[in-house]
């Protein structure tokens, strides 16, 4: 993998923790996680936490939209992970 590509994942990354951290106190349906999640597509096997991300960060239930965000960004680091483009 090409440095570009290194430095690419691990900002997305940045902004989605970011918004895990965020989500219990307001939406986090942003174009900023748009953006990063547009950029691990390539990535991930499996579109499903991306999609779920998106998704639950658009919730209005605080609770619920955090445990969302946190169950998808879990799994979209897994995949991360299992493609060898994340190494922490």
């Amino acid at each position: 993998m090409r440095r570009h590509e290194r430095v690419i994942i691990e900002l997305a990354v940045a902004v989605l923790r970011a918004g895990v951290a965020e989500s219990d106190k307001r939406r986090v349906d942003t174009p900023a996680v748009r953006l990063a999640l547009r950029c691990l597509l390539p990535y991930c096997r499996e579109r499903w936490p991306l999609v779920s991300y998106w998704e639950g960060g658009a919730g209005g239930h605080e609770i619920g939209r955090a445990q969302t965000v946190t169950a998808a960004f879990n799994g979209i680091v897994r995949q991360l992970r299992q493609s060898g483009a994340w190494r922490e």
